[in-house]
Formats: C-alpha cells, sequence, structure tokens
C-alpha cells in the first residue's frame, strides 16, 4: 500500500456534508443548496432492501432514522473524471496511481429521527471482513478498503456496482441499513479545508513525518487547512497505535470542524459557502436519494457536542492475513453488538469489552488470534490524557490527540 492510497480521510466526508447542510439556516444558503443539489453527481447505489437480520438492526422510528455511509476514495480525478493537474498531486503526496479505487475511510454515522445525539462510528481501513454484493456473491475475507475495487472487478470495472459491493459488506459487518452514500475523493479535502478558513487542532507530542505524509507539527494547538490538514490526518507512520491513532486524529479533526463551522461566521459568509458548493459540486458522489434541503434540515441539532465519534472495537491490529498481509482482527458479533449500543438503546458497550489502549504495532499487539476480547479504542480529549477511560470525541472543541 503506497503512502498516497492510505491519505483517505474520515473527516473530509463528514465536514464536507455538514458544510452544506447547515447553510440551509440562512435564506441566502438555502438558495446556493437549491443550485447545489441541480449540479451534484449522484449514482443509483441505495438498494432499499429487507433489512439485516437481527439482533443488531437499528430500527428506523416512522422512517425518520437515517444512517449515512461516508466514504474517502483515493480518485486522482474529480467527480467528473477530470485528472488532478500534477502538481496538485505533488502539494498533496498523492503518490502514483495504481489503477486501483481503494476506500481507506469509512464512517457509519446514525442520526435519530427524534432529534436525539448523532453517532458517528469508524471502520478502520484494514479490518479483515467477509465481502458480499448485493447479488448475494461471497468473495472471502479480505480487508474492507478493497470491497469497492473487488466489486468494480467483478462487474466490469462499475464503480456503480463497486459502491453497492462496499455498501453491503459494511451492511454485514455493522448489521445496519444503510440509507445514504456519500464518496468524497482525495482533491476534495483540501478545498473544503481551505473553504472553512482552517479546523484547528491539537497535538499531544510533535511529530516528523515527512518521509511519508509530509506531517511536521509542533505540539500544542494549531490551526490547518488545505495540503496541512491532508498531512495531519493522513499520518500513521511513528504513531503508537498506527492507523488506529490514525482514527482518532480523523475524529479529533472532524469534531473539530464540526464545532467551527456551527459556532463561526461560516453561515453568514457568500465567499465561504460559494466555496464550499464548489467543493462539493467538484468532490462528491451521493445516492440518488439524498435530498440536501431535507439532510439540511436533519442535522441542524448537532452543534453543542451533539454528536460523538467513536471506533469499532478491534481484536488484533496485527493480524497476519494468508493473502491480504497484515490487518486488522475483528469480532463481527462484538462489532454488530457496539453499534447496537451506540445506535441503539444499549446506554453501553457489549459485555466484556475493554477500554485497554492497543499497544505498539511494533510491539506486542492486543489481543490475539485466540484472545476474542475487544479493544474498545481509547480517546485524549480536551487537552488531558484520557486514554484509560476509552472516552468518545465529541464536537465540543479542540481535542488533543497523539
Amino acid at each position: 500500500m503506497s503512502a498516497g492510497r492510505s491519505a483517505l480521510i474520515t473527516g473530509r466526508t463528514v465536514v464536507a456534508l455538514a458544510s452544506v447542510a447547515v447553510i440551509g439556516l440562512s435564506g441566502y444558503g438555502w438558495t446556493l443548496l437549491q443550485q447545489a443539489q441541480t449540479h451534484l453527481t449522484t449514482d443509483n447505489v441505495i438498494e432499499h432492501h429487507t433489512p439485516p437480520a437481527a439482533p443488531a438492526t437499528v430500527p428506523h422510528q416512522d422512517g425518520q432514522d437515517t444512517n449515512f455511509l461516508l466514504v474517502g476514495i483515493d480518485s486522482r480525478t474529480d467527480v467528473h473524471g477530470n485528472p488532478l493537474p500534477p502538481d496538485v498531486l505533488a502539494s498533496l503526496h498523492a503518490g502514483p496511481d495504481d489503477g486501483f479505487l481503494n476506500t481507506d475511510t469509512l464512517i457509519v454515522v446514525h442520526v435519530p429521527g427524534d432529534g436525539g445525539k448523532a453517532s458517528a462510528i469508524s471502520i478502520p481501513r484494514d479490518s479483515y471482513v467477509d465481502i458480499a454484493d448485493g447479488d448475494g456473491r461471497d468473495y472471502g475475507k479480505h480487508k474492507i478498503n478493497s470491497a469497492y475495487s473487488i466489486g468494480m472487478n467483478n462487474h466490469n470495472g462499475s464503480q456503480t456496482e463497486g459502491r453497492k459491493t462496499l455498501i453491503n459488506t459494511v451492511e454485514k459487518f455493522t448489521g445496519v441499513t444503510i440509507d445514504h452514500y456519500a464518496e468524497i475523493n482525495l482533491y476534495g479535502f483540501d478545498l473544503i479545508s481551505q473553504a472553512l478558513g482552517g479546523v484547528p487542532v491539537c497535538l499531544n507530542h510533535a511529530v516528523d513525518d515527512r518521509e511519508y505524509s509530509g506531517a511536521v507539527f509542533p505540539a500544542g494547538q494549531q490551526t490547518l487547512s488545505g495540503v496541512q490538514a491532508l498531512q495531519f490526518v493522513r499520518q500513521r507512520h511513528g504513531l503508537d497505535n498506527g492507523d488506529i491513532d490514525r482514527e482518532r486524529r480523523q475524529q479529533a479533526f472532524l469534531a473539530s470542524a464540526v464545532h467551527q463551522l456551527l459556532s463561526v461566521g461560516t453561515l453568514t459568509s457568500p465567499s465561504k459557502l460559494n466555496a464550499i458548493i464548489t467543493a462539493v459540486q467538484n468532490s462528491i458522489v451521493l445516492d440518488q436519494d439524498w435530498n440536501l434541503l431535507q439532510f439540511a434540515q436533519q442535522v441542524q441539532g448537532i452543534s453543542g457536542g451533539n454528536i460523538t465519534f467513536d471506533t469499532i472495537p478491534i481484536v488484533n491490529i496485527t493480524y497476519w492475513t494468508p493473502a491480504d498481509g497484515d490487518a486488522v482482527q475483528v469480532d463481527p458479533a462484538q462489532v454488530k453488538a457496539f453499534v447496537q449500543a451506540k445506535f441503539g438503546d444499549a446506554p453501553t458497550p457489549p459485555a466484556g469489552a475493554t477500554t485497554t489502549t492497543p499497544t505498539s504495532p511494533t510491539g506486542k499487539a492486543a489481543g490475539t488470534s485466540t484472545d476474542r476480547s475487544p479493544v474498545i479504542p481509547s480517546q485524549t480529549t480536551g487537552g488531558a490524557d484520557t486514554s484509560s477511560t476509552g472516552q468518545s470525541i465529541t464536537a465540543t472543541g479542540v481535542t488533543c490527540v497523539n
């Protein structure tokens, strides 16, 4: 896996969609939303079928609860198929195009219909899961970020079928029905973070990863945009827990961006709104039924920390597989129980879950192939080290991470 292919960002998708959604709060923003809707790229990828089997299916309340699958893809083009300029690719540290479209960022967001707290759960890109498409074909176990390409390759290169395979794989893995799909490409994050005027972040320690992601940042709070923001959320080399620490960075970045978006002057700035709309139109693919105006009304209550960010339980972060090399071992039953606890009525994670932080990939991994006790990836919040608490990240300000 090249460094460029790992540059897909959890935050960029949700930030983009939240940005578009909340501008509906003003009359000018509402007009922009209507204009944006007519120029969006959409794909017929949501098949309304029977939800996955109990016990993990989250019931919809009169059809109002909604589950969104937000995806980052390592495309070297915009949504119209136009190649990105070489200087842009170089500045993004994207690496060469190897012909594969992997989805290295996956996050499922549950927005309750009753106006309650929204929940976002990250799925590590290397999670080793069953890949299945909507035709009932099972492609065996592989890293989840390959589901898109596997679906494409088995359906004559169709990106629509690749998206459907990814959606069905996530549904089978998490036990929830995906109602809407949003996909953002590599360049979109650069554009959107600049349109927001930068996003405040905080690091517990200084980092120097110029060889891979290009991330070179001091410790403490700082505001990043464009390429620097991309470097911040894509770094995994040099971090104690590799991709797991990167998940926390992505969640912290996203939470800060949402907080900033809903609490400062973005909504009243015509130039920022126009920049966001332009970025969305060039970098995001939505499912055929996604209505921006309706979405704007649905998510206006996520300010004030009314959304939490978590990562699925993990059994082993350095699990060797015969065909895919190192992967992240997960237990589907534990993942389904965890998702149900976060999205449904259960107040706590599944029985037997711990809040132990996984050890370094270079040392003894958390769990083994015979140790089925999951690890709930812990968080660091508010500038204080709370890694032993397993505390969720919320959109209440800037969260310090490793």
